[in-house]
């Protein structure tokens, strides 16, 4: 099953996938940690943002990273090489039809993948058939509907919602975190546990100010203009000053913030209830 990445791929949407991963390391990593001798796979890796952070952390645990895109994984590959990482290796595979057996895996790891799926509970079933009975499944998504920032502005929302909505139309959802327990329930996880991760930007972080305000959040949002307005979504002087709106927050009298939902969910032994 084909899936469509609202952010497209090119190379200035490989850099701030790299930006965002190196700013928000420790916000969304801090208390990732796999095993030594662990098999781990990484479903939907991209560029190889989040694996290079993986594969460091937990030196000892063996990842298997699969994306569906040729030029991602080239590009994963080529930093993964750059990096010196031993315990990686890479398959182009589709999420819906990945070429493992069942109970392949110790771990299951994905990160921003959920939010593109027109089924993401149906790929959480099918990544749970590959995990051993005791394993985990960690997910991490955003929601686009966490975001407020001061000053506020009216035309800076309207940008975001174009996003939000060019996202829905491709089949995606860019408020899943906000749905990421019932989903990883729903799909059989037991125990989850969900931890809301916000980044706080303010004057007193020049870091997150330009990692993550400026080269992430904002690098997003200008990326949907074209697509944005060819949809009908949004007149071009009204999206440009959207985005004046956003960068404004990056002032240093300007604050925002963006929350991140971190799940881990267990495989039991017995399928669990639709309520946990």
């Amino acid at each position: 099953m084909s899936r469509t990445y609202v952010h497209g791929y090119r190379e200035r949407e490989h850099e701030r996938l790299h930006d965002q991963a190196g700013t928000l390391v420790e916000i969304l990593h801090g208390d990732t940690n796999y095993a030594p001798g662990s098999q781990v796979l990484e479903a939907g890796c991209g560029v190889g943002a989040q694996t290079m952070t993986l594969a460091r952390r937990s030196p000892g645990a063996f990842f298997t990273s699969v994306d569906i895109s040729p030029d991602s994984l080239a590009a994963a590959k080529a930093a993964s090489e750059a990096a010196g990482l031993l315990n990686v290796r890479f398959e182009q595979a589709d999420v819906f039809n990945l070429p493992f057996a069942e109970e392949s895996f110790d771990h299951i790891f994905i990160c921003f993948l959920l939010e593109h799926l027109p089924s993401p509970v149906a790929a959480l079933a099918m990544l749970i058939r590959l995990l051993k009975t005791g394993g985990t499944v960690t997910a991490i998504e955003g929601d686009h509907g966490s975001t407020y920032f001061h000053p506020d502005s009216d035309p800076a929302h309207q940008a975001i919602k174009c996003q939000i909505e060019l996202q829905r139309l491709g089949g995606g959802n860019a408020l899943i975190g906000r749905q990421l327990y019932p989903l990883m329930v729903e799909a059989g996880l037991h125990p989850v546990r969900v931890s809301p991760r916000t980044v706080y930007v303010d004057g007193s972080r020049p870091d997150l100010i330009d990692g993550f305000t400026r080269k992430t959040f904002t690098a997003m949002i200008q990326g949907v203009r074209e697509p944005a307005i060819k949809a009908g979504l949004i007149e071009p002087e009204a999206f440009d000053a959207g985005i004046r709106g956003l960068e404004r927050t990056a002032e240093p009298d300007g604050v925002f913030c963006y929350t991140f939902f971190k799940g881990v969910g267990t495989k039991a032994n017995a399928p669990a209830s639709a309520h946990g």
